[in-house]
């Protein structure tokens, strides 16, 4: 066969460097990353993120500059995640009207042309590192986020339980978002999973005036173990048990459609699927089956993980970068959120 000069089928003669790039299926653009950027009220110098390399904690007089740095690049978009100067039990800061968002939003809107989205959460404003305010779950539930996933002997069958109390957190994040809004976030990220958060969100918009304002939601947000090093940027780690209740469980790709069909219903804009790179095939799944936007987001253990290799010199970061968020796009994402974005948006 090798000596047959009549095959005919031989698709490497569209892998010749002057014709490789105008049959190429896939192309990734600054203009489709999303770069998240962390603003520190507790600072007044940037502080740098020791498990994500080459990221910092800004503090909100720093925030434009930093922005503006992001937008030299290229990228055009920025997601704001806030650590607040205190924080109680029901993450009251959140909404505050000098809360950290809001007066990095307002400075960044004011003084720069980035698409600014922010992310609507409490676990960086809870004392306990949940997302919303607790309540004791009903015994026998599995969501027990009290149980300390560490000490084997602690006895799982006594003592009370507890979760996040999911409709007095609703109540939170349509204050939350409104208080964005007001501050001139362009788009709104709901993250914490919690049911009907998107209907909630989309009525206290409405009602205040916002219905230009879109919302992103965190639609498909696995409980996963990739987000050690986010939870160390945004000081939002639980202080006892785990998400285990309120985040999906990665061995369901079923739930992932009923969950943003349910988003779908209640009004949300883009869709997002978090993690990207180990639930590409939700990614996949979600394009096949629904017209919006999908987003994925390159989460910050994916992002830590390439580097700590390229620092053993096992891969070369920009090459697996780019490779990586690639893959992302190619599986049906039209916008990455990507701790990688200004890396990859300067090499074009």
């Amino acid at each position: 066969m090798a000596n047959d000069r009549s095959l005919t089928h031989r698709p490497r003669r569209l892998r010749q460097d002057r014709i490789r790039g105008l049959v190429s299926e896939t192309s990734l653009e600054p203009s489709d990353l999303i770069a998240p950027i962390f603003v520190d009220a507790t600072t007044d110098e940037r502080v740098s993120i020791e498990s994500m390399p080459g990221h910092e904690r800004v503090p909100v007089a720093d925030a434009v500059d930093r922005v503006e740095e992001v937008l030299e690049t290229g990228v055009e978009a920025v997601m704001l995640f806030g650590i607040p100067t205190s924080k109680d039990p029901d993450g009251t800061r959140a909404w505050a009207d000098d809360g950290v968002v809001q007066e990095a939003t307002r400075q960044i809107t004011a003084e720069t042309d980035a698409y600014v989205l922010t992310d609507v959460c409490l676990c960086e404003y809870t004392d306990h590192g949940h997302c919303g305010p607790l309540e004791e779950a009903l015994r026998g539930s599995n969501a027990r986020a009290q149980e300390h996933d560490h000490d084997h002997d602690h006895d799982h069958d006594h003592g009370p339980t507890l979760t996040v109390d999911n409709d007095a957190t609703l109540e939170a994040l349509e204050k939350i978002a409104v208080s964005h809004a007001e501050a001139g976030a362009d788009m709104i990220a709901p993250s914490g999973m919690m049911d009907g958060m998107v209907g909630a969100i989309r009525g206290a918009l409405d009602r205040e005036g916002f219905e230009h304002v879109p919302i992103m939601s965190y639609a498909a947000k696995y409980e996963s173990a990739f987000y050690g090093p986010f939870r160390d940027a945004a000081d939002g780690a639980p202080s006892f048990g785990n998400r285990r209740h309120y985040q999906m469980d990665p061995a369901n790709a079923r739930e992932a459609i009923r969950e943003v069909e349910l988003d779908v219903e209640q009004g949300a804009d883009v869709l997002m699927v978090k993690p990207a790179l180990p639930y590409l095939d939700i990614v996949s799944s979600l394009r096949r089956e629904f017209d919006h936007p999908i987003a994925a987001y390159n989460v910050s253990g994916e992002y830590a993980m390439l580097h700590a290799a390229s620092e053993k010199g096992w891969l070369d970061l920009e090459a697996v970068a780019h490779e990586s968020l690639l893959s992302i796009k190619r599986a049906g994402a039209d916008l990455i959120l990507t701790y990688f974005a200004e890396e990859i948006a300067r090499s074009y």
